[in-house]
């Protein structure tokens, strides 16, 4: 009994494996049909709806909306979205929740980003429209 006291206290503070980046079937199975919410540090800042055919659908959570697609490129996932011009690429892990990604244009960025289902709709109020 007197080892496992002493052991644990080591096993507790030993690093967590890493997870193997998702794949492109992976990444599809566990994603759609589902709307994920993404936070980083605690605080949401956007949602996607994912869609047959490597499609989706992007918000900020400001009611504007933004269509694009998803491809695999080695161990990461990129995006197209209508209207921006860069390509978004992220590794993506799974979680006890849900999913975690790591933004792979930046090298320098190191934050965790979250993924969730969380029941709530994501909200597009469409064009604007006027004079």
């Amino acid at each position: 009994m007197r080892v496992l006291y002493m052991i644990l206290p080591f096993a507790l503070a030993a690093p967590a494996v890493a997870q193997p980046a998702l794949d492109a079937d992976a990444f599809d199975r566990l994603t759609r049909g589902k709307t994920l919410f993404y936070s980083v540090e605690g605080q949401t800042y956007g949602a996607e709806r994912y869609l047959d055919n490597q499609r989706v659908i992007w918000s900020f959570l400001d009611g504007e909306c933004t269509e694009g697609t998803w491809f695999a490129v080695q161990d990461q996932i990129c995006f197209e979205y209508e209207n921006w011009d860069q390509t978004q690429c992220w590794s993506f892990t799974t979680s006890g929740d849900g999913l975690n990604a790591r933004f792979r244009n930046d090298p320098e960025n190191t934050l965790t980003y979250n993924a969730r289902e969380t029941g709530e709709e994501m909200v597009c109020l469409g064009p604007e429209v006027g004079v």
